[in-house]
């Protein structure tokens, strides 16, 4: 089969690693990938919104599915723009149409689907500038601290905590008055705040059926200890250590059931993963947000772990018959740690040399923002590398990776050295 991933960042490096191993793929390409996806792949320098530059790409090289990586171009409507061409509505796409899309695209569209359905969540309020005054009145009326989620698609970035009550009006106003995360922050939800431990569960459902992969927990913040600014992630742990079985029935019987059974009541059609991010409260899950694509840089430490042929999965999604399949899990633990630019994740150089990757062994090396020049390997975004690697328990695969990530180097190389202090 020839297989299109879209996607330039450590999770798509991470599918066509996995999807690289399957006998049943004939040419993978990759738009518009990475320095990592160059060498098992054919790079196409196309964005991931460009529809009609991908629906060309497509029909040039015969390209017989499409995996979706990450959440912008599913939430544009990448699938429905598929299924209504004639020339391209035979090729599966992986990833949800725009409708369930909007499981992420909104935080409202969400919590209204997880408040319908009775899934366990956050007590909520939305805002918008009209509003704002109400806002303000309803963050004197909620206990410190207080949650404001921009409503749409704002990279990571567009969730704020903050335990002062002057300093979260000033962040509600700058939201939706000065439009600080732009359209995305048109709506602001001000929810609950949850005190607890979260986890990541990722779900593969092929829109009737389902199956769980394994949990895993990453590091959003870029200083140790989980301070300072968030990131899109600085590393992952899989599996959670504290998620055992009765967890994670839980998990299944009040979470994922009931987000299944709530598309199909709703009527959104869904061939893909669906990314829960939990928190445990006093024993009990809850949700704290969908994402309706693999997370990142969680993909790099599940997708090592599965050990099915990742392409005959797909198969079965885009087929409908996902319930046929039984998926095997490596039962080792796997750290990804993420090696980012200096300066992130505010402002960083790009074009810095990377050094030290031919020393690399025991670990993978996903590229995240990378690019090849002259035969050479620069830095091209604010996460550079994530490096995996496999262990009895989180603590023996984490010497791996830091003994790995110390042999890598660039100007400003910058790294997280205590995943899994809270564990």
């Amino acid at each position: 089969m020839n297989i299109l991933i879209l996607g330039a960042g450590g999770r798509e490096h991470a599918l066509a690693w996995k999807l690289a191993q399957s006998p049943l793929l004939s040419q993978l390409y990759v738009a518009p990938g990475n320095a990592g996806t160059a060498a098992i792949a054919e790079n196409i320098p196309i964005g991931v919104n460009d529809f009609s530059g991908i629906k060309e790409w497509v029909l040039s090289k015969d390209i017989q599915m499409v995996i979706v990586g990450p959440e912008d171009p599913l939430v544009n409507g990448v699938h429905d723009f598929f299924l209504q061409d004639e020339a391209l509505c035979h090729i599966p796409v992986i990833g949800p149409q725009k409708s369930a899309a909007a499981l992420e695209g909104s935080k409202e569209f969400a919590k209204e689907f997880m408040m319908r359905h009775h899934i366990p969540t956050a007590q909520y309020q939305s805002f918008t500038k009209e509003t704002l005054e109400d806002g303000h009145r309803f963050l004197e009326e909620v206990e410190p601290p207080y949650v404001l989620k921009a409503d749409g698609l704002a990279a990571g970035k567009g969730v704020v905590i903050l335990k002062e009550l002057g300093e979260a009006k000033r962040e509600l106003t700058a939201m939706l008055q000065d439009a600080k995360f732009g359209a995305a922050s048109d709506t602001v939800v001000i929810e609950e705040f949850l005190d607890g431990v979260e986890l990541s569960v990722f779900v593969l459902t092929d829109g009737v059926h389902y199956k769980i992969l394994p949990t895993a927990k990453d590091y959003k913040r870029i200083g140790e200890g989980d301070t300072g600014l968030n990131t899109g992630g600085m590393g992952a742990i899989s599996p959670v250590p504290f998620a055992d079985d009765v967890f994670m029935e839980k998990i299944e019987e009040t979470i994922v059931k009931p987000t299944i059974d709530g598309l199909k009541k709703d009527k959104l059609p869904y061939k893909g993963f669906i990314f829960i991010g939990l928190i445990k409260v006093k024993g009990e899950p809850k949700v704290i947000e969908y994402n309706v694509r693999l997370g990142d840089p969680e993909t790099e430490a599940v997708i090592p772990r599965i050990k099915n042929d990742l392409l005959e999965v797909f198969n079965a999604v885009a087929t409908t018959h996902l319930d046929q399949v039984v998926l095997e899990m490596d039962k080792r633990t796997a750290v990804t740690v993420m090696a980012v630019s200096g300066g992130y994740p505010e402002a960083y150089e790009k074009g810095k040399e990377i050094s030290g990757l031919d020393n690399i062994t025991d670990s993978i090396v996903f590229h995240a923002g990378t690019t090849g020049e002259q035969g050479k390997i620069l830095t091209n975004g604010g996460r550079v590398l994530a490096v995996t690697s496999f262990g009895s328990d989180f603590q023996s695969a984490l010497e791996v990776s830091y003994k790995n990530i110390a042999k890598i180097d660039f100007e400003g190389i910058t790294y997280r050295k205590d995943l899994g202090f809270d564990l």
